[in-house]
């Protein structure tokens, strides 16, 4: 019988994207642009907490604070990643999301509104990847490999 526990919850560091601070640019060079932000892969079945840090962007206005923030998914069709859930935790964002496309990359851009007006917006990629085998349905018909058979929509072949 499975017993239920208590938990401290604290949001994932491996999932934590930190935004760089604005750096002033030497005059007659030209400002390259940074690589895209990224988060670690997820499987279509995962539902986790990914962060972005805007602390850097804020330096010198310790006493700012987010009002809202706006999340877009691209591509945003049935099935492909949910947005299940969204906090500040002081100026850190942490966006709860599930389901995905295996094989997509998305674009999630969070947009975040500070109490001064600020705004701050930012696309980061978050690839989902089939990392995990689909279950064999008892009965499934199998090659030498062990690999189920199925029919041209992608179920299993099962003896009736």
């Amino acid at each position: 019988m499975a017993t239920l526990v208590s938990h401290v919850w604290k949001p994932s560091k491996a999932r934590t994207m930190t935004i760089d601070s604005f750096i002033p640019v030497p005059r007659g060079s030209t400002a390259t642009a940074p690589a895209p932000l990224s988060w670690p892969s997820k499987d279509p079945g995962d539902i986790l907490d990914y962060q972005l840090d805007i602390e850097p962007a804020l330096v010198g206005n310790e006493g700012d604070t987010i009002s809202s923030v706006d999340v877009d998914i691209e591509p945003s069709q049935p099935g492909d990643l949910n947005l299940d859930n969204i906090a500040a935790d002081g100026y850190k964002i942490v966006a709860w999301m599930s389901g995905g496309q295996a094989s997509v990359t998305y674009n999630v851009t969070i947009k975040v509104v500070l109490a001064s007006g600020r705004t701050i917006q930012r696309t980061i990629l978050l690839p989902v990847v089939a990392l995990s085998l689909p279950s064999v349905p008892t009965g499934a018909i199998q090659t030498t490999t062990r690999d189920p058979l199925t029919d041209e929509n992608g179920n299993s072949i099962v003896n009736s």
